[in-house]
Protein backbone atom coordinates (compact mmCIF):
# COMPACT_ATOMS: atom_id res chain seq x y z
CA UNK A 1 0.00 0.00 0.00
CA UNK A 2 3.10 2.03 0.55
CA UNK A 3 4.13 2.63 -3.06
CA UNK A 4 -0.07 2.61 -4.13
CA UNK A 5 -1.34 5.26 -1.78
CA UNK A 6 -4.89 5.11 -3.87
CA UNK A 7 -5.28 1.48 -4.50
CA UNK A 8 -8.23 -0.09 -2.16
CA UNK A 9 -9.52 -3.47 -2.53
CA UNK A 10 -12.80 -1.13 -4.67
CA UNK A 11 -10.23 -0.11 -7.08
CA UNK A 12 -8.08 -2.91 -7.71
CA UNK A 13 -8.23 -3.40 -11.51
CA UNK A 14 -9.26 -6.96 -12.54
CA UNK A 15 -9.20 -7.16 -15.79
CA UNK A 16 -5.73 -7.09 -17.23
CA UNK A 17 -4.54 -6.24 -13.70
CA UNK A 18 -0.95 -4.76 -15.40
CA UNK A 19 -2.53 -1.61 -17.35
CA UNK A 20 -3.75 -0.50 -13.36
CA UNK A 21 -1.75 2.28 -12.27
CA UNK A 22 -2.57 3.90 -8.68
CA UNK A 23 0.23 6.18 -8.08
CA UNK A 24 -0.64 10.01 -7.27
CA UNK A 25 1.07 11.53 -9.89
CA UNK A 26 -0.29 8.97 -12.53
CA UNK A 27 -3.53 9.69 -12.17
CA UNK A 28 -2.99 13.61 -11.94
CA UNK A 29 -1.43 13.33 -15.09
CA UNK A 30 -4.27 11.75 -16.39
CA UNK A 31 -6.70 14.01 -14.74
CA UNK A 32 -5.22 17.25 -16.01
CA UNK A 33 -5.20 16.10 -19.35
CA UNK A 34 -9.03 15.29 -19.95
CA UNK A 35 -11.58 18.53 -20.12
CA UNK A 36 -14.94 16.64 -18.58
CA UNK A 37 -15.28 13.64 -16.01
CA UNK A 38 -18.44 11.73 -15.35
CA UNK A 39 -20.16 11.62 -12.00
CA UNK A 40 -22.31 8.56 -10.70
CA UNK A 41 -24.51 8.44 -7.83
CA UNK A 42 -27.95 6.94 -7.17
CA UNK A 43 -30.92 9.23 -6.53
CA UNK A 44 -34.44 7.98 -5.20
CA UNK A 45 -33.18 4.48 -6.24
CA UNK A 46 -31.86 5.07 -9.81
CA UNK A 47 -28.59 5.12 -10.59
CA UNK A 48 -27.56 8.24 -13.39
CA UNK A 49 -23.88 9.50 -14.90
CA UNK A 50 -23.90 12.84 -15.74
CA UNK A 51 -20.94 14.99 -17.59
CA UNK A 52 -19.59 17.86 -15.83
CA UNK A 53 -16.55 20.16 -15.92
CA UNK A 54 -14.43 19.95 -13.20
CA UNK A 55 -10.62 21.36 -12.06
CA UNK A 56 -7.96 20.06 -9.86
CA UNK A 57 -6.46 21.91 -6.76
CA UNK A 58 -3.65 19.35 -5.50
CA UNK A 59 -5.50 16.92 -4.46
CA UNK A 60 -9.03 17.85 -4.52
CA UNK A 61 -11.23 17.88 -7.90
CA UNK A 62 -13.28 20.96 -8.09
CA UNK A 63 -17.30 20.34 -9.36
CA UNK A 64 -19.61 23.20 -9.84
CA UNK A 65 -23.34 24.25 -10.41
CA UNK A 66 -26.50 25.74 -9.36
CA UNK A 67 -27.29 25.59 -6.26
CA UNK A 68 -30.58 23.90 -7.11
CA UNK A 69 -28.72 21.34 -9.19
CA UNK A 70 -30.13 18.19 -8.05
CA UNK A 71 -26.73 16.14 -9.12
CA UNK A 72 -24.87 18.25 -6.94
CA UNK A 73 -27.25 18.14 -3.62
CA UNK A 74 -27.37 14.75 -3.83
CA UNK A 75 -23.86 13.87 -3.84
CA UNK A 76 -22.90 16.44 -1.07
CA UNK A 77 -21.26 13.46 2.00
CA UNK A 78 -22.27 10.68 0.09
CA UNK A 79 -20.62 8.26 -2.02
CA UNK A 80 -20.02 9.19 -5.10
CA UNK A 81 -17.78 7.28 -8.30
CA UNK A 82 -15.92 9.62 -10.81
CA UNK A 83 -14.46 8.68 -14.54
CA UNK A 84 -12.64 10.57 -16.82
CA UNK A 85 -11.59 8.61 -19.92
CA UNK A 86 -8.76 9.82 -23.13
CA UNK A 87 -8.82 7.98 -26.36
CA UNK A 88 -5.28 7.77 -28.32
CA UNK A 89 -6.06 5.40 -30.40
CA UNK A 90 -8.39 3.21 -31.99
CA UNK A 91 -6.72 -0.64 -32.35
CA UNK A 92 -7.45 -2.24 -35.97
CA UNK A 93 -6.94 -6.03 -35.74
CA UNK A 94 -7.24 -8.69 -38.18
CA UNK A 95 -10.01 -10.03 -36.25
CA UNK A 96 -13.65 -8.42 -35.35
CA UNK A 97 -12.90 -9.82 -31.80
CA UNK A 98 -9.40 -8.33 -30.98
CA UNK A 99 -10.27 -4.37 -32.05
CA UNK A 100 -9.56 -2.29 -29.37
CA UNK A 101 -8.37 0.99 -28.14
CA UNK A 102 -5.24 2.63 -26.76
CA UNK A 103 -6.80 4.72 -23.71
CA UNK A 104 -6.04 6.38 -20.51
CA UNK A 105 -8.95 6.40 -17.66
CA UNK A 106 -9.12 7.43 -14.13
CA UNK A 107 -11.86 5.92 -11.71
CA UNK A 108 -12.22 7.29 -8.52
CA UNK A 109 -14.78 6.76 -5.29
CA UNK A 110 -15.20 9.40 -2.56
CA UNK A 111 -17.75 11.56 -1.25
CA UNK A 112 -17.81 15.02 -2.29
CA UNK A 113 -18.47 17.70 0.31
CA UNK A 114 -19.75 21.02 -0.10
CA UNK A 115 -17.27 23.99 -0.13
CA UNK A 116 -18.30 26.42 2.26
CA UNK A 117 -15.88 29.57 2.59
CA UNK A 118 -16.07 32.03 -0.22
CA UNK A 119 -12.52 32.32 -0.84
CA UNK A 120 -12.16 28.69 -1.40
CA UNK A 121 -15.44 28.32 -3.79
CA UNK A 122 -13.02 31.36 -6.17
CA UNK A 123 -10.20 28.90 -5.76
CA UNK A 124 -12.53 26.27 -7.02
CA UNK A 125 -13.86 28.20 -10.03
CA UNK A 126 -11.01 29.92 -10.68
CA UNK A 127 -9.42 26.01 -11.07
CA UNK A 128 -12.31 24.83 -13.03
CA UNK A 129 -11.88 27.98 -15.56
CA UNK A 130 -8.10 27.62 -15.78
CA UNK A 131 -8.13 23.60 -16.56
CA UNK A 132 -10.61 24.66 -19.01
CA UNK A 133 -8.19 27.07 -20.73
CA UNK A 134 -5.65 28.69 -18.78
CA UNK A 135 -5.38 31.75 -18.54
CA UNK A 136 -8.97 32.89 -19.38
CA UNK A 137 -9.50 33.76 -15.80
CA UNK A 138 -7.81 36.64 -15.53
CA UNK A 139 -9.05 38.02 -18.66
CA UNK A 140 -12.91 37.93 -17.64
CA UNK A 141 -14.90 39.48 -14.80
CA UNK A 142 -14.80 37.59 -11.76
CA UNK A 143 -18.37 36.22 -10.45
CA UNK A 144 -20.31 39.07 -8.57
CA UNK A 145 -21.65 38.38 -5.33
CA UNK A 146 -25.21 37.25 -7.34
CA UNK A 147 -23.59 34.55 -9.48
CA UNK A 148 -21.41 33.04 -6.06
CA UNK A 149 -24.81 33.02 -4.04
CA UNK A 150 -26.50 30.71 -6.79
CA UNK A 151 -23.51 28.42 -7.24
CA UNK A 152 -22.63 25.64 -5.29
CA UNK A 153 -19.06 24.84 -5.02
CA UNK A 154 -18.12 20.89 -4.05
CA UNK A 155 -14.56 19.39 -3.61
CA UNK A 156 -14.04 15.50 -4.12
CA UNK A 157 -11.35 14.07 -2.55
CA UNK A 158 -8.55 12.26 -4.66
CA UNK A 159 -7.78 9.60 -2.24
CA UNK A 160 -9.39 6.15 -3.59
CA UNK A 161 -8.70 5.46 -6.97
CA UNK A 162 -7.33 4.25 -9.64
CA UNK A 163 -5.83 4.78 -13.36
CA UNK A 164 -6.01 2.23 -16.22
CA UNK A 165 -3.99 2.73 -19.71
CA UNK A 166 -3.50 0.75 -22.71
CA UNK A 167 -0.31 1.52 -25.24
CA UNK A 168 -0.27 -0.86 -27.09
CA UNK A 169 -0.64 -2.48 -30.71
CA UNK A 170 -2.45 -5.02 -32.63
CA UNK A 171 -2.83 -8.07 -30.77
CA UNK A 172 -4.26 -10.91 -32.94
CA UNK A 173 -4.21 -15.00 -32.77
CA UNK A 174 -1.21 -16.32 -34.40
CA UNK A 175 -3.07 -17.93 -37.45
CA UNK A 176 -4.42 -14.34 -38.38
CA UNK A 177 -1.33 -12.83 -39.13
CA UNK A 178 -1.18 -14.11 -42.55
CA UNK A 179 -5.00 -13.08 -43.29
CA UNK A 180 -5.13 -10.31 -46.20
CA UNK A 181 -6.49 -8.17 -43.90
CA UNK A 182 -5.38 -4.66 -42.62
CA UNK A 183 -4.14 -4.06 -39.26
CA UNK A 184 -2.62 -1.28 -37.30
CA UNK A 185 -3.59 2.10 -35.29
CA UNK A 186 -5.42 5.21 -36.09
CA UNK A 187 -4.33 7.66 -33.43
CA UNK A 188 -6.80 9.90 -31.89
CA UNK A 189 -6.56 13.37 -30.68
CA UNK A 190 -8.54 16.52 -29.84
CA UNK A 191 -7.26 19.65 -31.99
CA UNK A 192 -9.08 22.95 -31.70
CA UNK A 193 -10.13 24.56 -34.80
CA UNK A 194 -10.21 28.45 -35.59
CA UNK A 195 -12.31 30.27 -33.33
CA UNK A 196 -15.59 31.81 -34.27
CA UNK A 197 -16.07 35.53 -32.38
CA UNK A 198 -18.73 36.42 -30.82
CA UNK A 199 -21.68 38.11 -32.95
CA UNK A 200 -21.46 41.34 -31.03
CA UNK A 201 -17.90 41.72 -30.51
CA UNK A 202 -16.03 44.91 -31.31
CA UNK A 203 -13.82 44.05 -34.32
CA UNK A 204 -11.09 45.88 -32.53
CA UNK A 205 -11.14 43.20 -30.19
CA UNK A 206 -7.74 41.04 -30.72
CA UNK A 207 -8.04 37.45 -30.04
CA UNK A 208 -6.86 36.98 -26.30
CA UNK A 209 -3.33 34.75 -24.90
CA UNK A 210 -5.59 32.08 -23.53
CA UNK A 211 -6.96 31.23 -26.77
CA UNK A 212 -3.97 31.88 -29.24
CA UNK A 213 -2.45 29.13 -26.57
CA UNK A 214 -5.33 27.13 -26.41
CA UNK A 215 -4.38 26.44 -30.40
CA UNK A 216 -1.03 25.64 -30.40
Amino acid sequence: MENNPLKTERTKVKRVPKRGLYDAQSIFDILDSASICHLAFNYQGQAYAMPILYGRDKNFLYLHGATTSRMLTTIVNNSACLTVTLIDGLVLARSAFHHSMNYRSVVLLGCPQLVESEEEKLLGLKAISEHLIKGRWDEVRAPNAKEMKATSVLKFPIEEGSAKVRAEGVKDERADYQLDIWAGIIPVALNASTPIPDEQLSADIPIPNSVKNYML
